[in-house]
């Protein structure tokens, strides 16, 4: 049986983190977690077999805009799937977001079949 793929939700908001994090294990997903930017980079340096990151664009300490360049400097994780996750769906969000290096965008309230079928569309690439 293959290993489950492992994703990264990185959220300040714990009510996001639950909601989410309960949706995708139910989809047979393994979830790291993260509640900045920061974190996010510390958790991608100690595990990074991470396959998708979900990142929240809106967040103390580092938003997901300096992690997300961060990471796309990171030779290991030029090529990391990052889903932007934004809640202020303002124009020029999602432009701003793929700028910075996101491979996708989507915004809050997330339509779950949809943030599958994104996913999905990553892991069998």
């Amino acid at each position: 049986m293959a290993p489950k793929p492992t994703l990264l939700l990185a959220d300040d908001d714990p009510r996001n983190i639950f909601a989410l994090k309960a949706v995708l294990q139910l989809k047979g997903y393994t979830i790291l977690t993260a509640q900045n930017g920061k974190e996010c980079l510390d958790v991608l340096a100690k595990q990074p077999e991470v396959d998708v990151v979900l990142m929240d664009m809106m967040m103390p300490v580092m938003d997901g805009y300096e992690a997300t360049q961060a990471l796309r400097q990171q030779p290991q994780f030029r090529d990391l799937p990052i889903i932007a996750v934004t809640a202020q769906a303002m124009p020029g969000d999602k432009e701003r977001c793929l700028a910075a290096g996101a491979t996708e965008y989507i915004a809050k309230p997330i339509d779950t079949d949809q943030l599958e079928a994104l996913i999905h569309q990553h892991l069998t690439k």
